[in-house]
């Protein structure tokens, strides 16, 4: 049994219900005959033999009530005197009372069948017969003081030993069915315990799952969310918490969802919180309702898709040292031709420009190979402790240089302070480099040509530093967003389609992650999520 199955269990519910009851039976019973003694009339129907002894009576047993109830009101656990010192004053009052109202002829035997029925519910058979015996030899004796005293007749013993075997019938038939009310407590008791631990095993299995889980309700508020779902969405994915505050993309395709009649569209390359990882979205409705509860499934697609890249990593290195041997070799030997060819003066226009087309797809058969041999060296990893602002103006002021770009073509904004980043400085500057140069070549299409942007900081969430190029290009088809990553696939005529493909391969090795957004306003961004400081080996270089 459960904590909290137990502790909702520990007090015994059913004896204090009783003793409850017979409380409010000792209130109750005196006032109403006094009542019926002040305004019954001549002649009285109760009290009529003694009346200042049945006021007396009456007002005492109403006192010994409020004592009861004060003394009961602690809630202990119930003990053998909670059971029979009650049923003891019973006795006592009642019988006094029935001396005082002209003994057992009087009918007010009959209220003993109150306490002994309640009290044999209590104490079990053995002691609801014992409780009984007791109040008859107590019927009958006060009958015997009436009689002596002359306020009752010899016919009340008659009606005494009547009531006695009444009070044993009462007595039997209450152990009856106070075992079986107890069976039954008893059922539903330990049922009550199995709902309760069968709720904390589901909540125990749904947040400690593997596989990420969100219910939203209809109003879009968040009814469960377990730990998995809480990293994903961040630390204010709460029950309770509104969906459009703490994930306002997954709220955007679970409405598409929800006007799409339940068929599902593609939610994929959604961005966790801490931004460091990417997760997808599988929707199941809950209920008939329109719109109803939903439960979502989102599944962590960076390890997924990291051990996909590994897979073909592999294969690429494993076909990298043919490549290297059986395509490099006479690809260079091509090229050299070529360029030999070109030397010679007799040459017209048209062999020229064959010419050119043999030494420019010479050039880039072996940029391709280059890159192939650069991913099977992707785990040669150098990394170093770096300024971030500091390395990226050294950066641009090379990149600028370079490809002859004028003075504030590329921007750096840094709205905080420098950034310290760790990772590998020469595969740091080929995603920088890979990054700009293909946002400067998109951006020089636009007349205007705005600036690239490079922005620093620290993610909300996780305080992880990041590093964003973005531009103000045509930006990429939404069909072609989710394959930019793929090695060879490529947009541009010419393109080699590794270039996205090794910049994401870098990051990774470096424990940094790259995705695409589509930038506000028009244009492409990149975003660069570094490693953890935190979680930096002993945080030295190595």
């Amino acid at each position: 049994m459960t904590t909290s199955a137990r502790g909702h269990h520990d007090t015994p519910d059913l004896p204090w219900r009783v003793l409850g009851l017979l409380n409010l039976f000792r209130l109750l019973a005196p006032v109403v005959l006094l009542l019926v003694f002040s305004f019954g009339g001549e002649p009285r129907l109760v009290g009529a033999a003694h009346a200042e002894l049945f006021r007396a009576a009456c007002v005492g047993y109403f006192v010994a009530g409020i004592g009861l109830i004060a003394v009961f009101k602690r809630r202990d656990a119930p003990a053998a005197w909670h059971e029979y010192v009650p049923g003891i004053v019973d006795i006592l009052a009642l019988c006094t009372l029935v001396f005082a109202s002209g003994g057992a002829e009087s009918g007010l035997g009959i209220m003993l069948f109150v306490p002994v029925a309640g009290l044999s519910v209590l104490l079990g058979s053995r002691g609801a017969a014992v409780t009984a015996a007791g109040a008859g030899l107590a019927l009958l004796l006060q009958q015997g003081a009436a009689w002596i005293d002359g306020s009752a007749g010899p016919l009340g013993f008659a009606q005494a030993g009547y009531y006695g075997a009444v009070l044993f019938v009462a007595a039997v038939g209450g152990s009856f069915m106070a075992r079986r009310l107890r069976e039954t407590e008893e059922v539903v008791r330990q049922r009550d315990i199995d709902v309760a631990n069968l709720a904390e095993l589901s909540e125990y299995i749904v947040r400690h799952l593997r596989e990420s889980i969100v219910v939203v309700d209809a109003e879009d508020r968040v009814r469960l969310i377990n730990e998995s779902a809480q990293q994903l969405l961040g630390p204010d994915a709460r029950p309770g918490a509104l969906l459009g505050e703490i994930a306002p993309r997954l709220l955007y395709h679970i409405e598409r969802w929800r006007h799409g009649n339940g068929v599902q569209t593609p939610a994929s390359g959604l961005v966790a919180a801490d931004g460091s990882r990417e997760f997808d979205v599988h929707l199941a409705a809950l209920g008939r309702g329109t719109p109803g509860p939903v439960i979502a499934f989102l599944t962590d697609t960076t390890q997924i898709a990291e051990r996909v890249q590994q897979s073909k990593l592999a294969a690429l290195g494993r076909l990298s040292a043919s490549i290297a041997h059986e395509i490099r070799n006479p690809v260079g030997a091509m090229s050299h031709a070529g360029q030999l060819l070109a030397e010679a003066v007799e040459l017209g226009a048209e062999e020229r420009r064959m010419i050119e087309i043999i030494t420019v797809n010479a050039d880039r058969v072996s940029t391709i190979i280059a890159n192939v041999l650069q991913l099977s060296r992707r785990e040669t990893t150098r990394p170093a402790r770096l300024w971030l602002n500091d390395w990226l103006g050294e950066f641009i002021d090379e990149f600028c240089e370079t490809l002859q770009l004028p003075e504030g073509r590329v921007q750096l904004v840094t709205p905080d302070a420098d950034i310290e980043v760790r990772i590998d400085p020469t595969h740091l500057r080929q995603i920088v480099w890979n990054l700009c140069e293909n946002a400067a070549r998109h951006s020089g299409e636009v007349p205007e040509q705005p600036p690239v942007e490079l922005r620093t900081g620290r993610l909300p969430g996780s305080g992880r530093p990041f590093l964003e190029v973005a531009d103000r290009a045509s930006g990429i088809p939404a069909s072609a967003a989710e394959r930019i990553f793929e090695p060879f696939f490529t947009g541009r005529r010419g393109g080699t389609g590794l270039g996205l493909f090794i910049a994401r391969e870098l990051a990774q090795c470096n424990g940094s992650l790259l995705v695409y957004e589509a930038r506000p306003g028009g244009g492409s961004l990149f975003r660069v999520v570094f490693a953890d400081p935190l979680r930096w080996e002993g945080r030295t270089d190595d």
